[in-house]
């Protein structure tokens, strides 16, 4: 029995994330401050000068004992540099391979803390033992992570849960090495070779606000429960319930996921599951998350995401796990995002270069007139005609370049945005080295526009359409139907749940402005003029093929039909 005036009793205010004041606080402790900072600085010049010496090695046994001392490294030094080296695991592209494999290790395979300890918390936490509370409680956690360690226990009857329980004295170490990392960041970034358009520290802030908000488990909880509402008609997309009489600040409990990591794709085909199916579904629900709903999972790397038995289309079944780390994204950038991205495809590089500074990427007062080329050379010239085999990297990398030579600079606030589309890449890289996400995230992108399922969308897919001068821009439409085919892998039938969104856009009330513009096309110079709407109808007619459709459908539902 659970005694819950004891569990209220026992609570304390989370404490949040303050530089200056935990600056203060450390700067008053030298005798904790200062063989601190000592600690860090040995361990990490030894390791620098280790990686100096022995880095450009072809011998795979040394590489194989460098990553082995990294990922101790970080592992000695605590939380905060457990989560660079979270962070650098997911990125196949920027780190070797022999090295991601040991530094998969930081997700949830750390030493556990003391199992004494653990249960102690539960205690202090929930108001009484964890023998009285779950019917069978483990002796060992089943995996350990760098803010906390997981039990699988059984609640009543044959329900199983996760119990995951914060490390000891945890506010106490993030405080302290928090501070020292923003001092060691501030001093060392006039030295470093970067140009990331922000201040070191800026960022430093970011996370520390982030890792503060992840230990609260009551926010947790109430993350979890949002994410599952944003995905309910989602079949595809599965979120554990939270356990509340038996969850707190520092203990949160969730029904039991049972699938498999999304480490490795032999494992996944062992399992009779499709690795390029659970790739489409994380993206395709990442993109959701950022350009639909405006909330995100900043930290899906494999040790958060599940594979699930079962397809739903073309798309695998997977389980996000952790809600520690989430943010938001407002309305405003949202739809700029997704303009930016149709501006980016279509290489509207002077509509782009808007996008950029609504996004704080550049100054409202800077002069676009000598940037534009500048975004045309550089990325016109990289992606070329397939831009949709390129991936976020291959972005991040060309505006890396542009950084140094022009005023681009990255807002604090699209830190975790970056840093959750890129752990996404890197997860899909990790499976599928050949993944594109341009590739999954234009097509999705192209068929909310055609659909037009709010004003705001409507907005956007006006502005591709149609011309300054209220001409059908045929080209940029003909452009969004190609991507559409070229993502179909069945056949022409799969597009018409398309195009009957766009009719029903077409007849709705909120097609209004689009029939507006449409009879506005008929009449151009005070003339009749019906060109335009004629070449719209044989594009249509040549996209769609009505007789192939109908034959298609057909044989759908009649597989003996020939």
């Amino acid at each position: 029995m659970i005694n819950t005036s004891s569990t209220k009793a026992t609570r304390q205010a989370v404490i949040r994330y303050d530089a200056n004041r935990d600056l203060v606080w450390l700067f008053f402790r030298p005798w904790i401050l200062i063989p601190r900072l000592f600690q860090i600085l040995i361990s990490l010049l030894i390791l620098t000068i280790r990686m100096l010496i022995q880095g450009s090695s072809d011998d795979d046994e040394v590489h194989k004992n460098l990553a082995k001392s990294l990922l101790n490294t970080l592992t000695r030094l605590g939380p905060c540099f457990i989560k660079v080296g979270q962070a650098l695991s997911t990125r196949p592209d920027l780190v070797r391979r022999d090295w991601l494999e040991e530094l998969a290790n930081l997700q949830d395979n750390l030493p556990p803390f003391e199992n004494s300890e653990a249960l102690k918390i539960i205690e202090k936490e929930l108001g009484a033992p964890a023998k009285q509370i779950f019917e069978e409680f483990p002796d060992e956690p089943i995996a350990s992570a760098s803010l906390g360690q997981v039990y699988k226990a059984r609640l009543q009857g044959d329900y199983w849960v996760a119990v995951k329980i914060q490390r000891p004295n945890l506010p106490f170490i993030l405080r302290r090495d928090l501070v020292i990392i923003k001092a060691l960041s501030i001093i060392s970034s006039p030295i470093l070779p970067l140009n990331l358009g922000f201040q070191l520290g800026d960022i430093i802030d970011e996370f520390g606000r982030t890792i503060f908000e992840e230990i609260d488990y009551k926010l947790e909880a109430k993350n979890a429960e949002k994410f599952s509402r944003l995905f309910r008609d989602n079949p595809a997309i599965t979120v554990p319930n939270v356990e509340h009489l038996v969850s707190s600040k520092k203990v949160i409990t969730t029904s039991w996921v049972h699938g498999i990591k999304l480490k490795d794709s032999k494992e996944l085909r062992k399992h009779s599951l499709d690795p390029t199916a659970l790739i489409k579904t994380g993206v395709v629900s990442g993109i959701q998350q950022l350009l639909e709903f405006g909330y995100f999972h900043a930290d899906p790397h494999p040790g958060n995401m599940f594979a699930l038995k079962g397809k739903t289309g073309d798309l695998g079944h997977i389980a996000y796990i952790d809600f520690g780390m989430m943010d938001t994204i407002s309305n405003t950038d949202r739809l700029t995002l997704t303009g930016a991205i149709v501006h980016l495809i279509n290489k509207e590089f002077d509509l782009l270069a808007k996008d950029f500074q609504r996004l704080g990427f550049l100054s409202s007062k800077q002069n676009l007139i000598a940037i534009i080329p500048v975004l045309e050379q550089v990325l016109g010239r990289a992606f070329g005609e397939e831009v949709l085999s390129f991936n976020f990297k291959t972005i991040t990398d060309k505006f890396s370049e542009l950084m140094f030579d022009y005023p681009f600079r990255v807002p604090a606030r699209f830190a975790l945005i970056i840093r959750a589309v890129v752990s996404q890449e890197g997860l899909a890289l990790k499976l599928d080295p050949s993944f594109k996400i341009l590739g999954v995230a234009y097509p999705y992108v192209a068929r909310r526009l055609l659909a037009g399922e709010t004003e705001e969308m409507l907005a956007i897919l006006l502005d591709v359409i149609f011309d300054k001068n209220g001409g059908l821009r045929l080209d940029r439409l003909e452009s969004l139907l190609d991507v559409l085919i070229k993502d179909t892998k069945e056949s022409e039938a799969d597009l018409l749940p398309v195009a009957g969104a766009g009719f029903k856009l077409l007849v709705s009330p909120n097609g209004t402005l689009l029939r507006k513009n449409l009879l506005m096309t008929l009449i151009k110079d005070e003339r009749l003029n019906t060109d335009d709407i004629k070449n719209l109808f044989k594009l249509l007619k040549r996209k769609f093929k009505p007789k192939q459709i109908a034959e298609n459908m057909i044989r759908k539902l009649n597989p003996l039909t020939t």
